[in-house]
């Protein structure tokens, strides 16, 4: 009886909640389980393929992230959102006129990349048919993308949540398929299978769209989409360089087995964004909220908090490195185990920027966002260049890390800039924040050396739960904060 009092209880606070809360929780959960689906199948896919072949499929996907800025202009992000609102009687038609403005584009670019096609490919380390089947995906999967958008905006989750599972375990069940039915070209069936599905699904939404909005081109609507968003496009191509440029240079400089290695341990890393981008999604309306107010003091105690949260989880993930890749690789992939460190204590200090940046975003001062974002892009291929071909892939993982730390001190800078122009003597409790931060990376230096002391590794895991179980009161207590 008890426990169908407590279910009818959460069931009436969910039937409480306003249309916007519930599509914010359903696209957080879409988004958990899409990630998910993705990790879960993971280890299907490193025993299927060689590193060789996972890393011709990795390279594609870091290409096509890149490429993609210039093919659709990142026209699916703020500024179609922006133009839903400002033209909010003329929806239907701005998302048309959009759909034409990225396709336009991409066929542009793949006109360049036919009159060139062998140097391009020798830059890409892509075969003529993956391009052209890249470019087939640049054309329709946009169109997914702008109705999905038109969705998030209306608060409909359900059929948006629906299409995006049913299409992302889909393509991971066709892709096991289509790699077991050919016994030569497996990378080539992993990447075009999944292409085949995103492009199925691109040509559906394309035509809804072009029916929906009957216009291809409207002046008024591609001149706002061009001048608001080409300013922004170095920032786009930036962060995605970030997180995409040390893969590709691995492949160059020495091979797509390497490449393939620090994706494997990239990938399972930045899982824990997830639960970063959540924490900080729900922390920023409470920052807006006590800035507001002037309670300065309260934003910097619960940072401190969930600071230490997500540097505990990163040493977790540090610590179990070698049993996770085991469990997600065979054992061509096991010298991931020394990438994981040094990238799991990135996912800390891209948490750690983030706060700096929510002030930022809070007094409107979004261009020092686009300066920090494009120094630290250009940094992250600076030192690829020197250190992998001079270290080796292990190299990148640190050289992440360095460009993230230097992320933090650049967006602190612009945090402390802002502080003196509003004459707000401080937020965050800085000496906190960098005693938490040489903790993290104090914890990944060791952790490593412990690799091959396991019983010696479990009791400092052991110590590490023991003090959050100690300090569990106060965890709770900030995320019921946040939960209000």
């Amino acid at each position: 009886m008890e426990s169908e009092t407590k279910i009818s209880k959460l069931i009436n606070k969910y039937n409480e909640m306003s249309a916007p809360i519930k599509a914010s929780f359903w696209f957080t959960i879409c988004s958990i389980l899409q990630k998910g689906i993705t990790l879960l199948t993971t280890p299907v896919f490193t025993r299927l393929l060689t590193t060789e072949q996972y890393g011709v499929y990795s390279i594609y996907q870091s290409w096509y992230s890149i490429i993609s800025i210039f093919a659709t202009l990142n026209l699916s992000a703020g500024v179609l959102f922006n133009g839903l609102t400002k033209y909010s009687e003329d929806r239907l038609r701005i998302i048309s006129s959009f759909q034409g403005l990225s396709t336009t584009v991409t066929f542009i670019l793949f006109i360049i990349y036919l009159c060139g096609m062998n140097f391009f490919n020798n830059i890409f380390d892509l075969s003529s048919l993956l391009m052209i089947m890249m470019f087939m995906e640049l054309a329709f999967v946009p169109a997914y993308a702008f109705w999905a958008v038109k969705e998030r905006y209306d608060y409909k989750y359900r059929k948006l949540i629906i299409i995006t599972l049913l299409v992302t375990l889909g393509s991971q069940v066709i892709g096991m398929i289509a790699i077991m039915l050919t016994t030569t070209y497996k990378a080539e069936a992993r990447i075009i299978s999944y292409v085949v599905i995103q492009i199925i699904q691109g040509i559906i939404f394309y035509v809804i769209n072009i029916m929906r909005g009957k216009k291809f081109f409207v002046k008024e609507y591609w001149i706002y989409a061009l001048k608001f968003n080409l300013p922004l496009i170095p920032h786009y191509l930036s962060m995605t360089i970030l997180n995409q440029a040390d893969r590709i240079m691995i492949s160059k400089y020495i091979g797509m087995g390497a490449a393939a290695i620090y994706a494997i341990a990239y990938q399972i890393s930045m899982m824990m964004t997830i639960i970063t981008t959540a924490v900080n999604n729900s922390f920023v309306p409470y920052t807006y909220k006590n800035m507001k107010q002037n309670r300065y003091e309260a934003i910097g105690k619960n940072s401190n908090v969930l600071l230490v949260v997500i540097g505990t989880l990163c040493i977790v993930a540090m610590s179990f490195s070698p049993e996770v890749i085991k469990v997600f690789a065979s054992k061509e992939y096991y010298d991931a185990i020394w990438i994981v460190p040094p990238v799991a204590a990135s996912v800390y200090f891209i948490f750690l920027y983030s706060l700096f940046a929510n002030i930022e975003f809070y007094f409107e001062k979004t261009k020092y966002v686009m300066v920090a974002s494009i120094g630290g892009a250009a940094i992250n291929i600076i030192l690829n260049f020197i250190f992998i071909k001079k270290f080796g892939y292990l190299a990148a993982g640190y050289t992440t890390l360095v460009c993230y730390i230097l992320f933090s001190f650049a967006h602190f800078y612009y945090y402390k800039k802002i502080l003196k122009q509003m004459k707000i003597n401080n937020v965050y409790n800085i000496k906190i924040i960098v005693l938490i931060s040489i903790v993290v990376i104090l914890f990944m230096v060791v952790m490593p050396l412990l690799y091959a002391r396991v019983i010696l590794r479990y009791i400092f895991i052991l110590m590490i739960l023991l003090v959050v179980i100690l300090n569990k009161d106060k965890v709770i207590d900030i995320f019921k904060t946040l939960k209000k």
